[in-house]
């Protein structure tokens, strides 16, 4: 991993990018098309679905699979960073395309057993729900790009149709040759505001379908930091080494508390979307601590904030993450997905040259944290196919620590990372 110091404006900006592929028949890389690809999108258009109240069982369900993922998903010597609703909105659009035992397994899995067709609801409608203004701007986008190959690949429309109506999905047919591979790099550059410019560098013979979905969230900080708020400290990496840091301190009106960690609650400008942060008392090693977490306990700690005056300390910090999430999902209970004899995508469609299943499932993430606010992106890439004195509390996050960004409302969590070292 490397760290990246950025002098540029970091304008608080969180971004993440879920690549979908679809792919028969051994392993590959992948990649797609853009502005050479043929539009379908005048066959087939998004029909406006009607909302789902967001009951409490679909945030308990999304807590879990957020904190399993999360915890299936962290490298213990380097700091970590995963987007579950990025990888939550892909895979729900590639179970659209499941039936029987692979189904049932990526419903478990996504939804708790929640049935696909209201995880779309339930999706649709918490997307659909999510603020976004100048300073605090989320945008969601999806796609689905498929081999143009008539005599080799045929597509499911009710597919197509149902990822369109419930994930906005655009459809493009493409060659999937040199052309698609910069064009599909340019959706990504296009959709990510140029965050992340390359994600594809060739297409394997046997991909044939790539899904994408990419979250672009650019928020500064509800009250920016100051230059007097810095100072030059130093952060005790999980090595033990001694690290020089810059601390922004600022005071904080949320405090946490859950008996094995302390932390605080940061708003972004707004207050739609907030920075939480989780720091393990001393006696507590950081990997007990997320071995620990569950969905219920996070979502129970985040919900249980305390209004207490926190002294707060956060380090500027910026790393890349790269992680294969195909055991994580294995191990949380969809194998059928990734066994080619196995895999059941008949309502996705039929390939003449062997079973369609999900090859592999990559995430890639960055995150970069300032006195102004927050840069962070996640790519996922599925083969198949982010002055009076107050008595208060304090939490100076000068070790290793959780973090999470979270929208207000439901208090479900966008982006989910460790620190761990300030160097790597």
């Amino acid at each position: 991993m490397k760290s990246y110091k950025r002098k540029k404006r970091l304008i608080a900006v969180s971004l993440s990018l879920v690549l979908l592929l679809v792919s028969i028949i051994g392993l590959a890389s992948c990649a797609i098309s853009y502005p050479e690809a043929e539009s379908l999108m005048d066959s087939i258009k998004a029909q406006e679905q009607e909302t789902k109240e967001i009951e409490d069982d679909f945030i308990k369900n999304t807590y879990e699979f957020s904190t399993d993922l999360f915890k299936r998903s962290i490298d213990m010597e380097e700091n970590s960073l995963v987007s579950p609703l990025s990888v939550l909105l892909a895979l729900a659009m590639t179970a659209n395309g499941a039936d029987t035992l692979t189904l049932e397994q990526m419903e478990d899995v996504l939804g708790m057993g929640t049935a696909i067709e209201d995880l779309n609801s339930y999706l649709y409608s918490y997307v659909k729900g999510l603020p976004s203004s100048d300073k605090a701007k989320l945008s969601i986008a999806n796609s689905i790009w498929f081999r143009d190959d008539e005599g080799r690949l045929t597509i499911e429309e009710d597919f197509l149709q149902t990822n369109a109506n419930f994930y906005g999905a655009d459809i493009f047919k493409a060659a999937f040759d040199g052309q698609t591979v910069k064009d599909i790099n340019k959706w990504v550059e296009d959709k990510t505001d140029g965050m992340i410019d390359q994600i594809l560098e060739d297409i394997g013979s046997d991909h044939i379908m790539y899904l994408l979905n990419a979250i672009a969230f650019d928020a500064e900080w509800s009250v920016v930091y100051n230059k007097d708020q810095i100072i030059s400290s130093e952060f005790q990496a999980i090595s033990g080494e001694k690290q020089a840091v810059d601390l922004m301190n600022s005071e904080e009106d949320w405090y946490l508390d859950d008996g094995k960690a302390t932390g605080f609650i940061k708003p972004y400008h707004g207050g739609h979307y907030s920075f939480v942060a989780l720091l393990p008392n001393e006696d507590i090693p950081l990997d007990d601590y997320i071995d620990s977490l569950t969905g219920e306990t996070l979502m129970a700690t985040i919900k249980g904030a305390e209004p207490n005056l926190v002294y707060a300390s956060l380090p500027k910090f910026s790393y890349e993450y790269e992680i294969k999430m195909n055991d994580a999902l294995i191990d949380l209970g969809m194998p059928n997905a990734f066994e080619p004899s196995l895999a059941d995508f008949s309502k996705l469609g039929q390939s003449t040259r062997g079973n369609i299943f999900c090859e592999e499932v990559f995430h890639k993430s960055f995150i970069s944290v300032d006195e102004l606010g927050t840069k962070a992106g996640a790519v996922t890439k599925v083969v198949m196919s982010d002055e009076a004195y107050i008595e208060g509390k304090y939490v100076r996050l000068d070790r290793p620590f959780v973090y999470a960004i979270v929208d207000k409302t439901t208090s479900l969590p966008i982006f989910i990372g460790t620190v761990v070292d300030l160097e790597k």
